[in-house]
């Protein structure tokens, strides 16, 4: 857990000049207090800087409360919140590396690439050194990043990633994909790395 503890939201609703009654209020903490950790491990990942991740999850909690009675009761709660935190992301990004995502999205409408829940990447991510999977997700461009933490680490589905990055789920697809087949390429050219052979022959084995 991150040092602004649980107890942040405290500091977020004195800051929020919201209208939401006691009730609607609970109704939010309720929802958004067991997401935070979530929340801080995937704006750290993004920002690569606690500091900025720290800032990044308080804007995203105070944005929330603020918007909650936009929220649609009985809709998806956790995909929302984080479209709001990787939102706020994007506003902090250069207009030039705005415009760079965009123009890879669209290079990213072509056919869908077959994405199986246990790859040679995934089998490398779960078995190598930590610190290398860690740097080679971190070279990764954000578009790449977010979409394979989003699914690797917060184990979120398809559909629930494309509400989050607002792309269709043959993106989705196409960028785990790419990703996982960058982190392999990194891992395998590490030292030490297993052949590619060895992890065919690992992956036939089981």
């Amino acid at each position: 857990m991150s040092r602004i503890g649980l107890g942040s939201l405290g500091v977020v609703r004195l800051g929020a000049s919201s209208s939401l009654d006691d009730q609607s209020l609970a109704g939010f903490e309720e929802l958004a207090m067991p997401l935070f950790d979530a929340l801080y491990n995937f704006a750290r990942w993004l920002a690569r800087d606690s500091n900025d991740a720290e800032d990044l999850v308080q804007e995203t909690y105070l944005k929330a409360l603020r918007s909650f009675t936009s929220f649609q009761s009985g809709t998806n709660f956790r995909a929302w919140i984080f479209r709001i935190l990787r939102n706020n992301f994007l506003s902090s990004c250069s207009k030039l590396e705005r415009r760079m995502t965009a123009a890879i999205d669209s290079e990213e409408d072509g056919p869908e690439l077959a994405v199986d829940t246990e790859t040679p990447e995934t089998i490398l991510m779960n078995r190598f050194n930590s610190q290398l999977v860690q740097r080679a997700i971190e070279d990764l461009p954000v578009h790449y990043r977010e979409t394979l933490l989003l699914c690797e680490v917060d184990e979120m589905s398809y559909l629930e990633i494309s509400e989050i990055l607002s792309i269709p789920i043959g993106t989705v697809m196409s960028r785990l994909a790419r990703a996982r087949k960058s982190v392999r390429e990194s891992l395998l050219s590490a030292p030490g790395a297993p052949r590619s052979r060895d992890l065919s022959l690992h992956i036939a084995a089981h």
